[in-house]
């Protein structure tokens, strides 16, 4: 299964508010895999949560051994059960997190983010969902690109929309894939 399917991205979830806290380091998925042997007594080796994570570069597909283990370290019996479990649940949800939405926003107004690791852009709302980037630090965004997007969500990943960088075609973009947006700041 596709490591960045919804059903994964919800077990990895699951798995961070289990654990409370956020797998973002080498140690963190050593613990993980430590909690995973003494909840289960099945071995995960860090490098396969690393790998699922996207941590680091690996198999775009996971095994489904690793989300069967996973799946019974949270409580279920197995992944299937796991994913008609989440399926009954009803996983929409309100945003409840910090957030900023464009059409809240007034042409000029700015939206400062950042993200890991030490990533740092602010962008001018030009109007219609339309930003452009007036301060760039550490990133592949550059000040002039322009993209669109609807909605900035604090500790979530940012997707923009039609993303112009130069005279390149437009392209779609995500900021933040590990951890989501560290700050968020309407200026």
């Amino acid at each position: 299964m596709e490591k960045t399917s919804p059903e994964i991205t919800e077990l990895k979830k699951r798995i961070e508010e289990s654990m409370k806290r956020k797998m973002k380091t080498p140690n963190d998925f050593i613990f993980l895999s430590g909690a995973v042997w003494e909840r289960t007594h099945e071995t995960m080796s860090p490098t396969t949560l690393k790998r699922l994570w996207g941590y680091i570069d690996g198999a775009d597909q996971t095994r489904n051994s690793t989300l069967e283990i996973l799946s019974r370290f949270l409580g279920y019996n197995d992944w299937d059960h796991f994913v008609q479990s989440i399926c009954q649940e009803g996983n929409s949800n309100e945003v409840l997190s910090p957030h900023v939405k464009a059409n809240e926003l007034k042409t000029g107004d700015r939206v400062r983010v950042s993200w890991m690791p030490n990533r740092r852009c602010t962008f001018r709302y030009l109007g219609d969902e339309k930003f452009v980037v007036d301060e760039a630090e550490n990133s592949k965004l550059k000040v002039g690109n322009t993209f669109y997007g609807s909605i900035f969500i604090l500790h979530e990943p940012l997707y923009l929309s039609q993303l112009v960088q130069g005279n390149n075609p437009p392209v779609d973009f995500v900021v933040g894939n590990k951890g989501g947006l560290c700050e968020l700041e309407r200026e």
